[in-house]
């Protein structure tokens, strides 16, 4: 308990400074503003007993709603006042620098250091404003503003009988995160409406637990088509991210999640392939367990796709993108497309099409988002459905997409 005790005091000391200094500025931008100032250390009290209140409760694999809002609450204090702090230290230093030029030249009079100007602190405030609103928009709006996705793909060999053949992808829905059961079935239905021949899930239906999708599971049921629902898992389907009190639970976790994935309808593909049959013709879907570069890697890609005709049309469920530079592109038969998840975008960035495409996802993967193309295969990587973590997303929306094959 000490321990903990002592990491606590020292974060709330960290995070004390940044607000102390970022109050520089609102003393200056309000200095006959009582109201302001008193709101201020009373919003940065909230944030200092959520943060105690989950450090004291965190445990590995701890991802509740509790821990969630915490979360919102600090990047909601902190990454305004990051862009204060820049305004506010530029400015002191520039104000160090002038008191030794006025000691220097003679011209001193009172205080060394120049009084702080209005006009910087109230530039700092309104700057800061702006990811203030947006991370606010993120958490009450942006995690449930699910956007549909559409692409197509234009194939030399694919079968005739698929030429028009469509494919909703689904990925990262992280159901222990969910908190309104009303917006989250205006995302199924919005799946539904896009009425496509297949439904791919691309892994992490939990957090951690199977029990997360308890809640929902009636929910998911009620997605449709016709041509089946097929999934994979993700790196947090395993529970390895929980402390578990012994392996047979941890088995026991993987059983039900198991059962689950069948009371949704969905065919879970474990190292496995299957062929979706079409008018005499077929194309094999591959689904591979969790292979990431830095994360577990559980999949095996030889054994899912033995035994499959090298001629074959294959689509390729892998959860997490690196897995496709690492092994895929490069693998002994031609895997035409591969669907990803994982990343989240981040569930934070900027994307104007045609523009700007960027978020922090992008420092550790490559290819993070979106459609990209290498050596004749297509790798799709899907924004996520859910979130986790921190309740929001600001500018990378969560994503249904939908992928048409066409024969070129």
């Amino acid at each position: 308990m000490i321990p903990i005790l002592i990491r606590i005091l020292f974060f709330l000391v960290f995070i004390f400074l940044i607000d102390w200094y970022s109050y520089q500025a609102i003393k200056t931008a309000f200095p006959e503003k009582s109201w302001i100032k008193i709101g201020f250390w009373v919003f940065s009290a909230i944030v200092y007993l959520f943060v105690a209140y989950g450090f004291l409760t965190f445990s590995r694999g701890n991802l509740s709603l509790n821990f969630g809002r915490m979360i919102s609450l600090l990047v909601l204090s902190l990454i305004p006042k990051l862009i204060i702090l820049g305004f506010m230290f530029g400015e002191d230093i520039l104000r160090f620098f002038t008191g030794i030029f006025y000691s220097v030249a003679g011209h001193q009079e009172g205080d060394f250091l120049p009084d702080r100007r209005k006009f910087i602190s109230q530039t700092a405030l309104i700057l800061s404003a702006i990811p203030f609103l947006g991370i606010l928009h993120g958490v009450l709006v942006g995690k449930y503003r699910y956007r549909v996705v559409n692409h197509t793909l234009e194939f030399d060999d694919l079968p005739a009988t698929f030429d028009g053949f469509t494919i909703t992808q689904i990925s990262d829905i992280h159901s222990g995160s969910f908190d309104n059961k009303k917006k989250l079935e205006y995302g199924i239905d919005l799946i539904n409406q896009q009425a496509s021949d297949v439904i791919l899930f691309t892994g992490d239906l939990v957090n951690n637990h199977s029990e997360e999708m308890e809640p929902w599971i009636e929910s998911f049921k009620k997605l449709k088509a016709p041509m089946g629902k097929y999934s994979i898992l993700g790196n947090h389907d395993y529970g390895d991210y929980m402390a578990w009190p012994s392996k047979e639970a941890k088995e026991a976790n993987m059983q039900r999640l198991y059962e689950i994935q069948e009371e949704l309808g969905f065919r879970l593909l474990l190292n496995e392939s299957v062929k979706i049959q079409k008018d005499g013709s077929s194309i094999d879907l591959i689904g591979v367990e969790n292979w990431g570069k830095g994360f577990g890697q559980y999949g095996d890609l030889p054994k899912a796709a033995a035994n499959l005709s090298d001629q074959s049309f294959k689509i390729l469920m892998s959860h997490d993108p690196s897995h496709f530079d690492e092994e895929v592109k490069n693998f002994s038969q031609f895997i035409h497309l591969t669907l990803s998840g994982h990343t989240h975008g981040m569930q934070f960035g900027i994307e104007i099409p045609g523009f700007i495409k960027w978020s922090p996802a992008s420092l550790r993967y490559p290819k993070w988002a979106g459609l990209y193309e290498e050596l004749g295969r297509y790798l799709h990587v899907n924004r996520g459905f859910g979130f986790l973590a921190f309740p929001g997303r600001v500018g990378i929306w969560p994503e249904i997409t939908v992928l048409k094959l066409k024969k070129k």
